[in-house]
């Protein structure tokens, strides 16, 4: 884990020197030198010590950098298709996927299909048949249903309009 670079990086981004933080925080230049360096692992006190005077969070200095926050950009995104049924792939991050799905009016899912997970929907636009086992709810804008995902389930657009719907699946299995 490299804390002290990153608290480097904090440090110079804001632009405050080794010598303003030693004397604000009580530690001395070469010790937060060793620090930046990672030469020495600072106490947890120590730290809290620092991410308060950088004013960020703890935590923050403890994150590996591939768990930082990741951004995909709208013209980053991937899109596929299923059954006429367009799935623009928004984000994904340890198991949970989000999708921006536009249905066209009669466009369905198919067979009841089942996979590993968990799903929630929001429908942002029309109105859609769900169904699972023997649950079956009619969805229209700003309703949402969520179900595990391992029981066979359909979705179909029963309205005149297209349906657009935002769906979040979360799996062990990342790759689903």
């Amino acid at each position: 884990m490299e804390i002290g670079s990153k608290i480097r990086d904090i440090r110079k981004r804001k632009k405050i020197t080794i010598a303003q933080m030693s004397e604000q925080i009580g530690l001395s230049k070469g010790f937060i030198s060793n620090i930046e360096n990672d030469n020495t692992s600072p106490s947890l006190n120590t730290l809290q010590a620092i991410a308060t005077f950088l004013d960020v969070p703890l935590p923050y200095l403890l994150l590996e950098k591939k768990q930082h926050m990741k951004v995909v950009r709208k013209d980053e995104r991937v899109y596929t298709t299923f059954n006429d049924i367009k799935i623009e792939h928004l984000t994904s991050r340890s198991g949970l996927r989000m999708m921006h799905v536009e249905v066209p009016p009669g466009a369905s899912t198919g067979e009841a299909i089942a996979h590993e997970g968990e799903e929630s929907h929001l429908v942002l636009k029309g109105t859609v048949l769900a169904e699972q086992g023997e649950d079956s709810i009619i969805a229209k804008e700003g309703d949402s249903f969520s179900w595990n995902a391992s029981v066979p389930h359909f979705v179909k657009n029963i309205g005149e309009e297209e349906a657009v719907l935002l769906i979040a699946v979360h799996s062990e299995d990342s790759r689903l």
